[in-house]
């Protein structure tokens, strides 16, 4: 992981020492080998790295087209209170919850997103 943290931060143009190190620190820092410890930390550590400026989630109340916010149940990154809060920042946002699904969205509910979609 540690490797790949940094290739990925050469890419970018970013110092490679330094994502090694932070990749390195996170991993250490684990609590444990279950895959969706790991995949929090890791996932945490990006975030951490994101320049939120500006604030995209103040700017929710200024859209104007037509929105469906698609959620997974299973999601245990993400709670679905997340989709919840976005659907309600959103003005007339419709939220879709799909109760088999996790982080992404599966092929079998492709018919239920696209219906969804066409209704708004």
């Amino acid at each position: 992981m540690a490797e790949y943290a940094a290739a990925g931060a050469e890419i970018l143009g970013n110092d490679p020492a330094e994502a090694r190190a932070t990749a390195e620190r996170v991993f250490d820092r684990t609590p444990g080998t279950d895959p969706a410890v790991q995949l929090a930390n890791q996932l945490g550590m990006v975030f951490a790295k994101l320049d939120c400026t500006p604030r995209w989630r103040e700017r929710l109340p200024d859209l104007v087209i037509p929105t469906l916010v698609v959620h997974g149940r299973r999601d245990t990154f993400f709670p679905v209170g997340n989709g919840e809060a976005l659907a309600r920042e959103i003005p007339n946002a419709r939220l879709l919850v799909l109760e088999e699904a996790s982080t992404a969205i599966p092929e079998t509910a492709a018919g239920e997103v696209a219906e969804a979609m066409l209704a708004l």
